[in-house]
């Protein structure tokens, strides 16, 4: 059969999307995607009299929707595909998604500026919690020949940041121009993610005793912790924070982007997860301390629709009432590559500079 799909109609109180079956073949049709649940609806409507299947949705509080199209076939069977008549895309971790762009949504205008690219050496760095080597990217800024001592980014789920979301791009433009000053930036890939980053405490031990300091002999970095950067995303956000709460010397300020912060309270819908009781026993540590002697600087983004936009204002909150200089910014879009790279300009940015001018 056919699976050939109209684009998705905007309109000012509603987005209408449209999957042609004129002999009603298909069991179903669902809109698979990251605004409410169920993940895999709401369910498209047959209309008889056209042959379509049809769903009609209210725009969502967002410049973005990432969506795929799943199919239940008539014999039970189903398929999941992005929308063929639609354009636009996006890469992520598990694949490539259709993308509806609302009225108004431009992406950041440093995708489109030219600058020299910094070199991009791949090492890896040993990792006693995993008893292994984890992948490692070092960025360093164009013309940097290793000598001088400069400060350090390190970050989590760095190699698909730099695939996904453009970040050394980033880096090599806001240098180049002098939006940003020079640095280097340290882009680690995980291994068994949901194990390490799951509020680990030997991770954390690794990464504060191990990893940094194998960093500190390699590349030149001025001395305090001030000149240390940790960010991440998702659970990598989360582990960047416990890190620093079990260690606090090891960084002097974070960017923590939707960072999975789970409780009971916000986010039972998670509960099944495989590390959910210890990453709601460390988060309710932070949520319930009074005081924290080290508080540093913390900028944290998270997207209008996502799930975990209530456990970030909990945690923003808590850590504000420790004495942390934070800042919170709820971005119009999802848990999301893309929607993580248009906060970084100004946010990241202004984080940076805020450290390092």
């Amino acid at each position: 059969m056919s699976h050939d799909v109209s684009g998705p109609r905007i309109e000012e109180d509603r987005i209408v999307f449209t999957f042609p079956d004129p002999d009603h073949e298909l069991l179903a049709v669902r809109l698979y995607q990251e605004i409410e649940r169920p993940r895999n609806g709401p369910d498209f409507v047959y209309v008889e009299a056209e042959g379509i299947w049809q769903l009609e949705m209210r725009p969502p509080n967002a410049d973005r929707i990432e969506y795929l199209i799943e199919l239940q076939h008539a014999d039970g069977s189903f398929e999941m595909l992005r929308d063929p008549n639609n354009p636009v895309t996006s890469d992520g971790a598990f694949g490539a998604k259709s993308v509806v762009q609302m009225p108004g949504y431009t992406p950041p205008r440093w995708l489109e500026e030219d600058a020299p690219r910094g070199p991009i050496e791949e090492t890896s760095l040993r990792c006693r919690a995993i008893k292994d080597r984890l992948y490692t990217q070092i960025w360093r800024p164009h013309g940097d020949d290793g000598s001088q001592p400069l400060p350090l980014l390190v970050v989590h789920d760095g190699p698909e940041y730099a695939k996904l979301s453009g970040l050394t791009h980033l880096f090599d433009v806001c240098v180049a121009h002098d939006r940003l000053p020079p640095f280097r930036a340290v882009l680690i890939e995980p291994k068994d993610r949901d194990q390490i980053y799951s509020a680990s405490a030997s991770y954390a031990r690794s990464l504060a005793q191990e990893m940094i300091p194998a960093l500190l002999d390699r590349l030149p970095t001025p001395s305090g912790r001030n000149n240390r950067i940790g960010m991440g995303a998702s659970l990598g956000a989360l582990a960047m924070l416990h890190a620093h709460r079990r260690s606090p010397a090891a960084f002097g300020a974070l960017f923590l982007q939707s960072g999975s912060y789970f409780r009971m309270r916000f986010d039972k819908q998670e509960s099944g997860f495989v590390r959910f009781r210890r990453i709601s026993r460390f988060v309710g540590e932070v949520l319930t301390a009074e005081h924290w002697a080290h508080p540093v600087p913390v900028t944290l983004t998270c997207g209008t629709i996502e799930e975990n936009l209530a456990n970030n204002r909990a945690v923003s909150e808590a850590l504000l009432r420790q004495g942390y200089d934070v800042r919170l910014f709820a971005n119009r879009d999802g848990h999301n590559w893309v929607g993580w790279r248009d906060t970084f300009e100004p946010h990241l940015v202004d984080l940076l500079n805020r450290m390092w001018r």
